[in-house]
């Protein structure tokens, strides 16, 4: 690795490639970033017609997170948008942080990466070669970079499983990447193999328009509304660091409480989704709308496919239906990077190993990062952002990795725990949970929280961190990449929270019983606190 790199290149310019930029330039290192298409945002850039190996989301589609845990660190989103905002504010957000930090003139748009290769010198200099051509010519170019950063996700080359009889079925058949809109589909029978979030949106959405929607899975899943109590956003009152390390102490009866409270809203088993195994080993659904559409009948939940007929489908517990119109493949990706040579990622199956969900452990040189390869569990754009933060700090020759064994003896950890706690599946390339993540990372970068220099000089913002939600503005506290409006944007999360409900002003006495009842909330939590530590203890 080299201490005097300068020049990286970022394949793509969604989510991880405009991180990438951003960071490059923090720490005054020289980005070019190459995307083939003419926009930035990647999937999030919505497109009527698929496009062959780039993904964009569904016409409907909405964020899974909200908005105060999936902001970048240092640029909060507008108090204005949703908590959990359409697609289409995601761009919007998207290019406010890219003409805030002026990181749309190092991108290259229309330019496809054709190949990256090592240079003759890789083993001193660590360099790489980067082929590209332009999109409106043949012509192939290259370019020598100090470092490479790939950030063009794993979510393009989609997972078509194998089913019998599935080749002479007479009706349409297409994955969910390519599905945008209802449109076409009305009063149809369509059958969703798979019970992922896409599987989710796909079913609510055709059962409006369609005649009959049947959606069939292997094993089910736990489903989470976005919504928690108080119309709050679930995921803030679930992601906190007080919570993570009761989850830690208590794995097991924290889960069944939290899975007795997914029941307590709809029952899993009475709606034939109840999974055998438990919440937190495999990645749960994020709908609020599917439990309605099932107790509608406009969704049944059918058993995982025996069988194709040309009309219908035969199920593995005996059932059919016939007169099945369209088959929607909700079967995820394969993790793909065709520019890439095979020796230098070591892939196996649909996982591709990597040192903290980043570095090829095999590389001689430090100089190539992989961004967003992972399944995220909690707010995807923080986490990337600190792969991006640690990485350019390792390009620059600040940081230094493990020699190759440690790196190893890392990943194997990291699998031996995944075993332990998670089901195997082809949906996931690493299922990364959130605040865990963050923290290991952080730890790195030197950027975690000091709870004890806190409580001495700012005891309010350490309580709020300590039991508040885990928001990624507080790695910009301390460390490299500090960031002085940090203290304000944790301490006014929630005005931004609730400023998009401001919508209608409200009688004073209702007001009045607002604060009283937000008062024995207070207290609520106090007491809940209290018992947990005491079952602990």
């Amino acid at each position: 690795m080299t201490s005097q790199c300068v020049r990286v290149a970022i394949i793509g310019a969604g989510a991880s490639g405009l991180a990438a930029i951003k960071c490059c330039l923090d720490e005054g290192l020289s980005p070019v970033c190459f995307e083939r298409s003419a926009h930035i945002g990647g999937l999030w850039q919505y497109s009527d017609q698929p496009v062959m190996g780039q993904t964009s989301v569904m016409k409907s589609t909405v964020i899974n997170t909200s908005k105060e845990l999936l902001s970048f660190s240092d640029f909060p989103m507008p108090a204005h948008f949703p908590n959990f905002m359409h697609h289409s504010q995601v761009i919007e957000y998207f290019h406010m942080y890219a003409d805030h930090f002026d990181l749309k003139r190092h991108i290259q748009h229309e330019t496809e990466v054709c190949s990256i290769t090592k240079t003759d010198d890789y083993l001193t200099t660590g360099r790489w070669e980067v082929g590209y051509r332009r999109s409106n010519s043949d012509e192939r170019h290259s370019e020598v970079f100090d470092a490479v950063m790939i950030g063009v996700g794993h979510q393009a080359v989609p997972h078509l499983p194998e089913f019998e009889g599935l080749d002479r079925f007479n009706g349409k058949i297409l994955h969910t990447c390519d599905y945008k809109k209802p449109d076409g589909f009305h009063d149809k029978r369509i059958l969703i193999v798979g019970i992922g979030n896409s599987a989710g949106d796909c079913a609510a959405e055709l059962s409006r328009v369609a005649k009959q929607v049947y959606i069939s899975t292997r094993r089910g899943c736990w489903i989470i509304n976005r919504v928690g109590k108080n119309g709050v956003p679930r995921d803030l009152q679930k992601t906190t660091r007080f919570m993570h390390l009761l989850g830690k102490k208590v794995r097991r009866p924290y889960e069944r409480w939290t899975e007795h409270e997914l029941n307590s809203r709809f029952d899993h088993a009475l709606y034939r989704v109840q999974p055998a195994h438990s919440l937190f080993s495999h990645q749960a659904m994020l709908n609020d709308d599917l439990p309605n559409r099932i107790v509608t009948g406009t969704v049944k939940v059918k058993d995982n496919v025996q069988r194709f007929t040309q009309t219908g489908v035969e199920f593995v517990d005996g059932t059919s239906e016939q007169h099945i119109d369209v088959v929607i493949l909700a079967t995820g990706f394969r993790t793909c990077y065709p520019f890439l040579e095979d020796e230098i990622l070591n892939k196996d199956k649909n996982k591709i190993r990597l040192y903290k969900v980043v570095f090829p452990p095999d590389l001689e040189q430090g100089t190539l990062a992989l961004i967003g390869c992972l399944q995220p569990a909690g707010p995807f754009l923080p986490m990337v952002e600190m792969q991006c933060r640690w990485s350019t700090r390792v390009f620059k020759g600040l940081m230094k990795l493990p020699d190759s064994a440690t790196m190893w003896e890392d990943i194997h950890r990291r699998e031996a725990i995944d075993a332990r706690n998670l089901i195997p599946s082809q949906r996931y390339t690493s299922l990364v949970k959130y605040l865990p993540y963050m923290e290991e990372l952080a730890q790195l970068l030197g950027c975690c929280p000091d709870f004890v220099a806190l409580t001495k000089r700012d005891p309010w913002l350490a309580l709020s961190l300590w039991f508040g939600p885990a928001y990624p503005y507080a790695y910009r506290l301390f460390g490299p990449g500090q960031w002085d409006g940090a203290r304000e944007a944790i301490l006014t999360a929630m005005d931004r929270v609730k400023a998009p409900f401001q919508t209608r002003s409200l009688p004073a006495a209702i007001v009045d019983k607002r604060s009283q009842y937000t008062l024995y909330m207070v207290y609520s939590l106090i007491f809940f606190c209290a018992w947990m530590v005491l079952l602990i203890l």
